[in-house]
């Protein structure tokens, strides 16, 4: 009988072995994958798991061996012991592999910029729980925020797209990598055509060349598409970084419609002046013309009519002179004569206009040394009127009177400050003919 239960007991420890060694193989391949020369993380989490459970293993067995049980309950229950261990060990791996390789693909998605990764069974409040959670809430933000950026740059590129300016955004090598439909009509080519394409074949390389990073000018150019072969056109450069590379953007835009309406305005506001000053002319000599033909047609005559009539002539007389100056100072203002430029050192510019002014001292900001290319008598002119209404506002105040000039990047800037009671209607400083002091004629800054 002894036999024959050995006889059944062999064939069967074959079996368990082969199992154990699959498992024992399956182990040893995740304990000596390595990187780098050493084991991966969750190999040595593997290790250090079975040399935490391998005393008590030995353990074990040399209990069984060295108890009093057959050598059939000494297989089977050695044989149950080492594989419960090494699938425990195995379940380790899998349950510590198993959360790495969701972060890891949650990471993924984030880089390749899919939002939509979301972490299951984050329930619990363990720390594994809270890390996933913060996953989730993490990739929820991030999805907000690039719908926000991407509904952002939608409206950015419709508004840009349907602006009445034309747009460009040329790259690093000077070729177009946008341009809006203002841009298509302006240069009557489609799109296809004119993204990738570099500046100086469309004839816009020129307008690209400035040293500062925001440069605006106002040319007389001609497009093909443009409605007028010589318009107005104010070009605007400026230098900005996309994704770290650099970009120019060219904004070109027609000034004919401003400069139309400004012109409108301009002639309004002259028109409403000259027909206020020519009222005020017109209105004494209507009503004294008036009375002089009420006291001519008397019969008889005051005896003191003569004196009556000279008065009455004389402010006739006074009110036509008012008028012929006035015309006289629209044609000085409409025949201004084209200037002539010379060479003009600023501070000598400035040391002889400031000598004109003998009513007061004005304190003198020294500046670069410049020489500028301009007309020398205008440009006297012009200063010697901004002094003398500084002087004038000043005096009222016992102030003083402050000029001095700068060099900004191209651009040359000159001030004169005063220290007067300011102005109370700065909406007509601009205005011909408008003035508020007694004796002036309303064209001084005008002419400046």
């Amino acid at each position: 009988m002894e036999d024959e239960a050995n006889a059944d007991i062999l064939p069967r420890v074959p079996v368990l072995r082969i199992t154990t060694r699959g498992i024992a193989s399956q182990l040893a391949m995740a304990i000596t994958r390595r990187r780098r020369g050493r084991p991966t993380f969750t190999g040595r989490i593997v290790l250090l798991a079975l040399v935490g459970g391998l005393p008590a293993v030995l353990v074990t067995v040399f209990l069984l061996w060295t108890g009093n049980y057959s050598p059939q309950a000494r297989w089977t229950l050695a044989s149950i012991l080492v594989v419960f261990w090494l699938v425990t060990c195995l379940s380790l791996r899998s349950r510590i592999e198993r959360p790495l390789q969701t972060l890891s693909n949650l990471i993924a998605a984030l880089r390749e910029g899919d939002y939509s990764f979301r972490v299951r069974r984050a329930g619990g409040e363990d720390a594994l729980a809270e890390l996933m959670r913060e996953a989730n809430a993490l990739m929820d933000m991030l999805r907000e925020q690039r719908l926000g950026a991407l509904e952002a740059a939608a409206l950015l590129q419709k508004m840009m797209e349907e602006v009445d300016v034309v747009v460009f955004a040329f790259d690093a090598e000077e070729r177009v990598r946008f341009v809006n439909h203002a841009g298509e009509r302006l240069l009557a080519k489609p799109r296809e055509r004119l993204v990738g394409a570099a500046a100086a074949e469309l004839g816009l390389q020129p307008y690209l060349q400035t040293e500062s990073g925001r440069a605006e000018r106002i040319l007389t150019l001609a497009f093909p598409g443009a409605p007028d072969p010589s318009g107005r056109w104010a070009v605007s450069l400026t230098r900005f970084r996309q994704s770290g590379l650099p970009m120019q953007l060219l904004v070109i835009a027609d000034v004919r419609r401003a400069l139309r309406e400004e012109e409108l305005k301009a002639w309004q506001r002259l028109v409403r002046v000259l027909g206020h000053e020519i009222n005020n002319s017109l209105a004494p000599i209507k009503s004294m013309a008036g009375s002089l033909e009420s006291l001519l047609r008397r019969n008889p005559r005051p005896s003191d009519w003569e004196q009556d009539v000279e008065r009455g002539l004389r402010v006739i007389g006074e009110r036509a002179d008012a008028l012929g100056r006035l015309t006289g100072a629209y044609a000085r203002l409409a025949k201004f004569p084209k200037p002539n430029p010379m060479p003009l050192e600023v501070s000598a510019w400035v040391r002889q206009a400031t000598a004109m002014e003998t009513r007061m001292a004005v304190k003198v900001v020294p500046g670069p040394e410049i020489t500028l290319s301009a007309d020398a008598d205008q440009l006297e002119q012009l200063l010697i009127n901004l002094i003398r209404n500084a002087v004038d506002a000043s005096l009222e105040t016992r102030g003083e009177v402050t000029l001095g000039w700068a060099k900004n990047r191209v651009r040359f800037e000159l001030w004169v400050e005063d220290s007067g009671p300011g102005i109370s209607n700065p909406s007509n400083l601009f205005v011909p003919f408008f003035t508020t002091k007694p004796q002036g004629a309303g064209i001084g800054l005008v002419l400046c």
